[in-house]
């Protein structure tokens, strides 16, 4: 059988392992989807992912077509991507807290010709598509699709090479971009995690990984589903990360790898210690953001290495740099070296090699004769941004890394105007761009500023009327807000200002309105809006 696509891969290891499952629904993710409850084998997901097949094939699906997903971590989501993929065809993941604005634009730019949606959010996201212009019609998992009037091609022979998905992440142009992902980009994600080795080395027929984290996100989607594909383990996927039952769920599941983001181990050390803190099966922990001061302490209470790696939408698993072999240096916000497979620069402002310790934007490739393997292949529509971000041949992160004596990598800053609260990454622009669609906000700015729990926080700084800039004011835009975009973009403080710093072209001057939010946070002139964040249900 052949190996050139996610799908192929699947059924391979679905005829070697027929009946060792493959996704574990826990009762907790049961309740809150309202699904069974238990482990779903090879065997049964290769037939539903082929009747889902054949339902896609009637209806005219197949290469050059894509189909939206806003299923949450429901196993649809998995079914109906295989399905796709099988035929030629891209899937579009939706980030389910993306609202009216953000669906719009998701649906107009990706052109996607059908979206399978939770029945919740079918006349939301019809209302949006009509709003974009698209003949296009939400349907819920259970129910048939409609037929294509421009029927897809069937799929053709180069199937490493061909788009098996649209991921959109924040940049800094105000509008997401939509990462073109191939075959080929998933599978050498699976790839790299089966060869690794060190401190992530996997087992084959015997791996349990369990993962909070979205699959519409490329850690869940590529790293943990395709790792677990190639190496015939199970995946327990829960709907999200709930601090107040996550031991249970890892016991539950009996997991002995999990994935992370920085912002679990912080909340994770505030439990009471038990005795139980040992009592489970995980072998490591594979993620990114652990803080600094609480790693050593967290691997010491827990007994297994949080393994902190660095990767991007873009870069995939053909870019990714991880802390698997000791000494990790714990503590001092350490992601490891580049193996000999990946080369990597890191440069000052003026694109010249640093020299030392000294910190600059980190450039990264894949070594040898293809400098794009595994990683992403373009922007869509956005060719200009594709090779912006491919300057002279080096793919530019935007972060700022540091490297020490010994070679290891320091993640610092990042170069970027992107808020990172809670592992999502927040483009600024955006947020700006929504929100001055209010007829109350006149001019609108909007920047980081430190969280203690989620590592930054939305401020956005408004101009405004005078009688409209209080606190009640401030609770009536960010209830706003919440209508119009995903709830962690919402402001979680807001101020009001007469004017915003500006250079002397009417830019948005970043650095004054970095210190302006500071001087007014160290004041108490920010109204705290935080308590109104919630996800919608």
């Amino acid at each position: 059988m052949n190996d050139d696509t996610i799908f192929e891969r699947f059924a391979a290891t679905a005829a070697r392992w027929p009946d060792k499952p493959f996704l574990n629904i826990l009762p907790e993710t049961a309740e809150i989807y309202g699904i069974p409850a238990g482990e779903i084998t090879y065997r049964e997901m290769l037939e539903r992912v082929r009747t889902r097949q054949r339902s896609l094939d009637e209806a005219g699906y197949g290469e050059g077509t894509r189909v939206g997903l806003l299923l949450q971590n429901r196993p649809e989501f998995i079914e109906i991507w295989f399905a796709a993929n099988s035929l030629g065809a891209s899937v579009v993941p939706i980030n389910p807290d993306l609202r009216r604005s953000e669906l719009e634009y998701l649906i107009e730019h990706s052109e996607m010709a059908a979206a399978f949606v939770v029945p919740e959010r079918k006349a939301e996201v019809a209302e949006a598509a009509q709003a974009a212009g698209s003949a296009m019609t939400p349907v819920a998992p259970a129910e048939p699709i409609p037929a294509l009037d421009n029927k897809g091609r069937a799929a053709s022979g180069d199937g490493a090479s061909r788009e098996a998905a649209l991921l959109y992440t924040s940049g800094t142009t105000g509008r997401p971009k939509g990462c073109v992902l191939t075959n080929e980009y998933f599978l050498h994600s699976g790839d790299w995690y089966r060869d690794v080795g060190g401190l992530i080395s996997l087992r084959p027929g015997e791996e349990r990984m369990l993962t909070p984290l979205p699959a519409f996100h490329m850690n869940a989607m590529a790293v943990s589903t395709i790792a677990m594909v190639t190496m015939g383990g199970c995946l327990t996927v829960l709907d999200r990360f709930h601090p107040s039952t996550w031991w249970d769920s890892v016991r539950e599941s009996k997991a002995t790898c999990l994935h992370y983001l920085g912002v679990m181990p912080a909340m994770l050390m505030k439990s009471e210690p038990s005795a139980q803190d040992k009592e489970h099966g995980v072998r490591f922990g594979f993620g990114a953001g652990a803080p600094a001061e609480l790693h050593g302490a967290f691997e010491e209470r827990f007994g297994f290495p949080l393994i902190e790696a660095w990767a991007m939408t873009e870069t995939g698993s053909g870019g990714v740099i991880s802390a698997h072999r000791e000494p990790r240096k714990i503590g001092t916000s350490c992601f490891g070296r580049p193996t000999n497979e990946v080369d990597i620069r890191i440069v000052d402002d003026a694109a010249r090699d640093v020299v030392g310790d000294q910190p600059g934007e980190l450039l990264v490739r894949r070594a040898g004769d293809n400098p794009r393997y595994g990683f992403f292949r373009e922007y869509l529509k956005n060719p200009e941004a594709t090779d912006e971000a491919w300057q002279d041949g080096w793919f530019h992160t935007g972060d700022i890394v540091s490297r020490d004596a010994d070679g290891d990598l320091h993640f610092v800053d990042r170069k970027k105007n992107v808020i990172r609260r809670s592992g999502e990454n927040i483009a600024a622009v955006e947020v700006e761009t929504i929100l001055a669609k209010n007829p109350a906000i006149k001019q609108v700015a909007v920047a980081a500023t430190p969280d203690p729990v989620r590592g930054d926080e939305v401020v956005a700084l408004v101009v405004t009327d005078e009688s409209f800039s209080n606190a009640g004011a401030a609770a009536e835009i960010a209830n706003w807000a919440l209508e119009e975009m995903a709830y962690y973009k919402v402001p979680g403080w807001i101020g009001f200002v007469s004017e915003l710093p500006r250079t002397p072209t009417e830019k948005i001057l970043r650095a004054a309105l970095k210190d302006l939010v500071a001087e007014k946070m160290a004041a108490g002139d920010l109204h705290d809006t935080r308590a109104l964040k919630k996800r919608s249900k």
